[in-house]
């Protein structure tokens, strides 16, 4: 990684701000799934078993997305928020159909510390504003899931926004969008870059270097992480936290072997529930 990288991180370092690890929990139904660019989704476990489990190995936050979230699922849900919440001493954001500033205020109220937005901040952006307001900037995550055009090039820009779980592409500007968001009050964007996701191939970190460079909130990288090493990269590059999934639930990695990895390359790391 360049020096620039590096001195920043650094620059984070002595500011007491430590890179987070985040695992996340892609939930339909109840159950914990994970597939390869959103497609192709496979039983992956409990989410309750799951949140634990990874909160002992020293996860810093869990995320719970409900990607297949719908109103009939909503009492379901909120119950199996409830009972994550109630076994988790580690930040936990929750996702998926919320819509509405009620939806967001029963999800806190189940146990939820932070919301994450997507469909719905593209739909109605003021919910951003509200939320931040009536929550605190703290509470509020804004899911941005973009994906690199391979056959075209998008008019000053060659990341589209998509919503719906990935599926409806967008006319947005990406940065444009992301700089309204941080503007609207959210506390962190999680960036998600949808070519990468599921392939193993490290995150999308000249995405990541942008983002995080062009925004003055925490950044958390999303998307294509398949070992250790790729989390140290994406910290370089200046991510302030990074999330995966199928290689933790998977049982490739473990996230205490991530952070032994980064501590060796000297990213410094909460290691408080770390068991070695």
């Amino acid at each position: 990684m360049s020096e620039l990288n590096s001195s920043e991180l650094i620059k984070k370092t002595e500011q007491g701000l430590k890179s987070r690890v985040i695992v996340c929990l892609d939930v339909a139904h109840g159950r914990v799934v994970k597939g390869v660019n959103f497609k192709g989704l496979q039983d992956m476990g409990d989410p309750v078993e799951l949140a634990i489990r990874y909160q002992e190995q020293g996860a810093d936050e869990i995320v719970f997305l409900d990607i297949k979230a719908t109103l009939e699922q909503r009492a379901n849900a909120l119950e199996t928020v409830t009972r994550v919440a109630e076994n988790l001493s580690i930040p936990f954001t929750v996702g998926g159909g919320l819509n509405t500033y009620t939806d967001v205020a029963q999800f806190l109220n189940a146990g939820a510390d932070k919301v994450a937005l997507n469909s719905a901040a593209v739909k109605h952006p003021d919910l951003i504003d509200q939320i931040a307001k009536g929550f605190g900037s703290q509470c509020v995550v804004v899911a941005v899931d973009l994906n690199q055009e391979k056959d075209q090039q998008l008019e000053g820009e060659n990341y589209q926004v998509f919503i719906n779980g990935g599926n409806t592409p967008t006319d947005l500007d990406a940065m444009q969008w992301l700089a309204e968001v941080e503007q609207r009050g959210a506390g962190e964007v999680l960036l998600t870059a949808m070519h990468r996701d599921g392939t193993g191939l490290g995150f999308d970190n000249e995405l990541m270097s942008k983002v995080s460079q062009q925004l003055g909130i925490q950044v958390i990288a999303s998307g294509g992480a398949s070992k250790p090493e790729h989390f140290t990269e994406t910290f370089l590059a200046g991510s302030d936290a990074a999330l995966a999934a199928g290689m933790f639930h998977r049982g490739e990695y473990t996230v205490g072997q991530v952070k032994d990895e980064l501590l060796r390359n000297g990213v410094a790391v909460r290691n408080e529930y770390l068991k070695g």
